[in-house]
């Protein structure tokens, strides 16, 4: 299971890491990190694999949202039946269960402002079980997934001392 977290460790850092990298870097035979590799995706410990994109470099086009839920949980299910009906429109992007006054964080994508509106009067606000949104518009990413979108300014004042 220590080996089995190391891979996890590596490739959650960087996902272009191939077999036979990992095999150097952990000291251990290629076949062997291709085995078990192949039985964490079948196991579903590795769901997949993603590329961090700075979508305002390419197009600044789209919208993404934060939207809190609260919902009225049901009996013998408690909040796992509403968070599958909302994760299963394409417009959600991830379904969170969280602690405090709301009880689903949903993040949502949109071509504009109105899409996302559309999403949560039409959709999300119409499910039964469905109390109330909260829905917060995502300005700037600064930081994602511990990657940084923007390198800080270098300071280009002069300095003047006494």
């Amino acid at each position: 299971m220590e080996l089995e977290k190391e891979i996890l460790k590596l490739i959650e850092n960087n996902s272009q890491l191939t077999a036979k990298n990992l095999a150097i870097m952990l000291d251990e035979s290629e076949e062997k990190i291709n085995f078990i590799i192949k039985q964490l995706e079948q196991d579903k410990v590795i769901l997949g694999y993603n590329t961090i994109i700075n979508w305002e470099k390419v197009d600044g086009e789209g919208v993404t949202a934060m939207i809190d839920v609260k919902v009225i949980p049901q009996r013998e299910v408690g909040f796992n039946s509403i968070a599958e009906r909302i994760y299963r429109f394409p417009e959600v992007r991830s379904v969170n269960l969280m602690s405090g006054t709301y009880d689903l964080s949903v993040v949502v994508f949109g071509e504009n402002m109105k899409d996302v509106a559309n999403f949560v009067s039409q959709k999300l606000s119409t499910l039964e079980h469905v109390q109330s949104t909260v829905t917060h518009f995502i300005l700037k990413t600064y930081k994602k997934d511990g990657y940084l979108f923007d390198e800080p300014e270098e300071d280009k004042r002069l300095v003047v001392s006494p």
